[in-house]
């Protein structure tokens, strides 16, 4: 194996060129190749931006370039599927960023596709590696609040949606888009299966969406149940105006958890008035800065040690089987089961 491993993106828009930025600069026993884009001139923006010579518009040069033995996919979801795919037929290593795919069939081709390659597949939910999150999981695992009996977990952004997440077929909606990281707290925080959901959403903010995807929605609240009998809520949101929120709060028998606050190192002003003013956070890119770098760089970690990454294809399974159970449940109004509860 070389003294590196190098690395391509492929995608160019925010999230592609944060890891881009960290590959080029701050990850240990990496170097960034080249970026794919299918647009030339976002591609070779990047390659600017980045100070590299290689970029392309078509994903299969990528894959040809023997210089490259891992992949970072930040595309639609849609494409996903095969992307990784395509990626481990060459014998590349992949971080496939979330929402995984677009159901459970296409995870299930994915996770295949690379166990039968001998190559990593390391999924993008980047809070697993945020030092307050981290912290959270270690006192949780301690007893420090009792058993866990309701995990509420939150993400509403600022942003209008890209117009293809309207097209729910393309996107799977804001539950995938936004809340898949939301389902994959649940998940770890709690060590246990999400059993059930119900969930309703409408579009309150989106407009411009309305006649021509109907289905598609801003907002939306799921309500879980999870095999080890605990509860759990997830609220997401999109074009929110008033910044980026992402806040968890865990409930045990014996205390009570809270992660993420919006004004981090943000002053807070009060003045002659009476005003209390506080500024808060505007981006998921500044917030989770550090969840980002410490994800890509366990990625090169993983490779280089040989071993599974924290993150695996089936967490990114599950948390797409949940996106579809809760998209369902908002169709046809009813509770959707997953799993049993587990038995006393």
């Amino acid at each position: 194996m070389a003294s590196f491993i190098g690395v391509c993106v492929i995608g160019a828009g925010r999230a592609g060129m944060i890891h881009a930025a960290n590959f080029r600069r701050s990850v240990p026993d990496a170097r960034l190749i080249a970026v794919v884009d299918p647009s030339e001139e976002a591609a070779k923006l990047a390659a600017e931006e980045l100070e590299i010579d290689t970029y392309y518009t078509d994903y299969r040069q990528a894959m040809e370039d023997q210089r490259i033995q891992a992949v970072i996919v930040v595309t639609p979801t849609i494409y996903h599927r095969d992307l990784v795919v395509a990626a481990a037929a060459a014998g590349k290593h992949v971080l496939c960023e979330k929402p995984m795919a677009m159901n459970e069939q296409e995870c299930d081709d994915m996770i295949e596709a690379c166990e039968q390659a001998g190559v990593k597949l390391q999924i993008g939910f980047m809070r697993r590696f945020d030092p307050s999150f981290i912290e959270a999981k270690r006192q949780i695992d301690a007893g420090r609040i009792g058993d866990v009996v309701l995990i509420k977990s939150l993400t509403r952004g600022p942003s209008v949606p890209q117009g293809w997440m309207y097209d729910l077929a393309k996107s799977n909606g804001p539950l995938a888009e936004v809340n898949s990281h939301d389902i994959d707290t649940l998940r770890w925080l709690s060590g246990s299966e999400i059993a059930s959901v119900y969930a309703m959403a409408a579009n309150y903010r989106c407009p411009q969406a309305a006649d021509r995807y109907p289905d598609f929605y801003d907002n939306v609240v799921l309500s879980a149940a999870l095999t080890s009998g605990a509860q759990g809520m997830i609220d997401g949101a999109v074009s929110v105006k008033y910044g980026y929120d992402a806040r968890v709060e865990i409930l045990g028998t014996e205390g009570v958890m809270f992660i993420g606050d919006p004004g981090r190192n943000s002053p807070v002003t009060v003045r002659a008035d009476h005003q209390l003013i506080r500024p808060f956070t505007t981006s998921w890119r500044t917030l989770y800065k550090e969840a980002y770098l410490a994800e890509d760089m366990h990625f090169i970690e993983s490779i280089i040690e040989d071993k599974t990454p924290n993150v695996t294809g089936y967490d990114g399974k599950k948390a797409v089987a949940i996106v579809n159970a809760g998209n369902r449940s908002i169709r046809e109004g009813t509770v959707v089961k997953l799993l049993e509860p587990q038995a006393e």
